[in-house]
């Protein structure tokens, strides 16, 4: 199966049958007929209301727990599908996504006049963009690595790159 092709409603069953299946496609987001990694990091944002409720070092620590899971979810969907990365596994972007918008969580980081929505926006746009623009070392990562590890670790730089060039723009 190519990672291009839409999965077939079998393919979609089994998927969701499953707990690794049902977290690596983003708890069903990721089966979007088109623009998945778009539909799963939105998708992320509605968890994340919640997440930033959290103390930072629990925030992290959830971000890290979630990396771990997800490779191991985004392995053993893709030995599923026959595709390490298949377009409908995006947990990954959910991780991504959480990461670049981690400088919204430092207080110190924000302007004075605090948090504002269009600074949600700002991270949600620069992740995607990252995600599907990757840089170097982005592109070597989703290139050379395979697996679940392959599948997590391009979206965790790219959220990195998004969570830098937002701090730097807040």
């Amino acid at each position: 199966m190519s990672a291009k092709k839409n999965l077939g409603t079998e393919q979609r069953r089994a998927l969701l049958a499953t707990p690794a299946g049902w977290l690596a496609c983003g708890f069903g987001s990721g089966l979007a007929p088109v623009a998945q990694g778009t539909f799963g990091s939105l998708a992320a944002l509605l968890p994340w209301l919640l997440l930033r409720q959290l103390p930072l070092p629990f925030y992290l620590l959830v971000v890290v727990a979630g990396f771990a899971i997800g490779v191991w979810a985004c392995n053993v969907a893709g030995r599923a599908l026959g595709v390490d990365d298949h377009r409908s596994l995006v947990w990954d972007e959910f991780i991504g996504q959480w990461i670049a918008l981690l400088p919204l969580l430092i207080p110190a980081l924000l302007p004075a006049s605090g948090f504002a929505w269009w600074m949600v926006l700002a991270g949600f746009v620069l992740f995607r963009l990252f995600d599907v623009w990757k840089p170097w070392p982005i592109r070597w990562l989703d290139r050379h690595l395979k697996g679940g590890l392959g599948v997590m670790i391009d979206d965790l730089v790219a959220g990195i790159f998004a969570a830098v060039v937002l701090a730097l723009g807040l």
